[in-house]
């Protein structure tokens, strides 16, 4: 769409991402290990969950024997998770310890036709969502130049006034102060107000 721009501020927090560092090797034999223990589970109940002899396991776990694909399928099952899961390495968690404020009134403004969009958090780069405020101006479906759509999914929570929610798949929805919707953004959504004054809403957009 022309005058409707979540698009352009999803484009530049996208752009402000990193280079991910490249992967180190994976041991499988810890991997198993660490699956097994995450579960609380003994040598011999995994083995027992995979049909594999206890001894076999051990001999994974300790890089004593490079298992069959078989025998990784049959793991995989064990454990309740495919082939390529116990290939996977674990997510390290990491306190970034990032936080931003942002007070009433304050974040960057961007105003259209139809919304007034003042972005938040905008000090915080490679944000994995991008939260926003928007002022609904539109108070008719004809106002906009079609749908529109962007990659994500998107978060959408009524502070004042009532909208309503049109969507492409589904029939539109009234949204009054604290209702909300949760909904695929590649779907073609617009909003308008419905109160006298222009509603508000508070919008929040997936950016992984």
């Amino acid at each position: 769409m022309s005058d409707l721009d979540p698009t352009r501020i999803i484009r530049i927090a996208r752009a402000a991402g990193t280079d991910e560092e490249p992967a180190e090797p994976l041991n499988l034999g810890q991997r198993v290990r660490e699956l097994r223990k995450e579960r609380g589970w003994t040598l011999e109940r995994a083995a027992g969950q995979a049909g594999l002899a206890r001894s076999t396991l051990s001999k994974i776990e300790n890089g004593q024997m490079s298992p069959t694909y078989e025998a990784l399928k049959k793991l995989a099952e064990g454990l309740a998770i495919t082939v390529p899961q116990l290939f996977t390495p674990p997510s390290r968690p990491q306190v970034s310890g990032r936080m931003a404020v942002t007070k009433a009134a304050e974040g960057l403004a961007h105003a259209t036709a139809t919304y007034e969009h003042r972005l938040l958090a905008g000090a915080l780069k490679a944000k994995q969502m991008l939260p926003y405020t928007a002022r609904i101006r539109a108070r008719d479906l004809e106002e906009f130049d079609g749908w529109v759509r962007h990659d994500g999914e998107e978060f959408l929570y009524v502070l004042t006034g009532v909208v309503r929610l049109y969507t492409e798949f589904y029939e539109p929805v009234e949204l009054r102060r604290g209702d909300s919707a949760y909904y695929d953004a590649s779907m073609g959504h617009n909003v308008i107000s419905l109160s006298p004054e222009d509603a508000t809403i508070l919008w929040v957009t997936s950016l992984a």
